[in-house]
């Protein structure tokens, strides 16, 4: 038999991942749906559900797994990091927690800013009304 019909081709993979993908504008999305969405098979997504702590559908009364538009995005994203960029398991997960951190840093620096452009807005009101009064 010949090793070469054993697996995907490389290319094939790529070009799959590669289209323009909309994401329907839902709350929850089952197996099913992130599954025909992603291109990845159920039990994939099972298992990365185990490996990525990032990744946390909800559990219906009746055990379904319920996956938000956050849980797709970084589906996609360790898709992207496994099948383009090559990453394994253990680099893909050290990867979406360096993202995860440089997430929280933008955002925390950004509320920084924002924070210190409202103080700076309300000391030049302050000094307005102190020049108004005097």
């Amino acid at each position: 038999m010949n090793n070469k019909n054993k697996y995907l081709p490389f290319e094939t993979i790529t070009r799959k991942s590669e289209k323009s993908i909309t994401i329907p504008d839902k709350l929850y999305f089952r197996i099913s749906e992130v599954s025909r969405l992603t291109g990845l098979e159920p039990y994939v997504l099972r298992y990365w559900e185990s490996e990525f702590k990032q990744i946390k559908p909800v559990r219906t009364k009746s055990k379904h797994r319920l996956y938000r538009r956050k849980d797709l995005n970084i589906i996609f994203e360790i898709k992207r990091l496994l099948y383009q960029e090559q990453y394994t398991i253990a680099g893909a997960k050290k990867r979406l927690e360096e993202i995860v951190r440089e997430e929280k840093n933008e955002s925390g620096n950004q509320r920084e800013v924002d924070l210190k452009k409202a103080i700076l807005n309300i000391l030049e009101e302050l000094k307005s009304l102190r020049e108004s009064i005097t």
